[in-house]
């Protein structure tokens, strides 16, 4: 809040947020690619068994890692679209009150010619 005025929103700025998260959500989605292509690789570490089992091993943390990035893009994107629906409801909001301010004024002017 700034002299009574109330809250001031910078449109241009949340549009910038916006952005930035399609942004950041697009690289999400790049790495739960990149990691999930990485899970499904099995290392080449040899027939013994203990190679075998840390590759099983290997395998699995890289499957719960595409988990954790994938869930995370998800968050991102959710967080976007909920950013996105309060600028628009903003928006609408300000427009409406707009319109009611001038069909006030309008009111008053006509009020006052009588």
């Amino acid at each position: 809040m700034s002299d009574g005025r109330g809250i001031e929103v910078e449109l241009e700025l949340l549009d910038a947020r916006i952005t930035t998260l399609a942004d950041l959500g697009d690289l999400t989605a790049d790495l739960v690619a990149t990691a999930s292509r990485l899970a499904e690789r099995l290392p080449m570490l040899g027939t013994a068994p203990p190679a075998v089992h840390l590759a099983n091993r290997l395998r699995e943390a890289g499957s719960g890692l595409a988990g954790e990035v994938a869930s995370t893009e998800r968050e991102v994107r959710e967080y976007q679209r909920m950013l996105a629906a309060a600028k628009r409801k903003y928006q609408e909001h300000d427009e409406q009150s707009g319109d009611d301010l001038r069909a006030g004024a309008k009111s008053v002017e006509t009020g006052r010619g009588s």
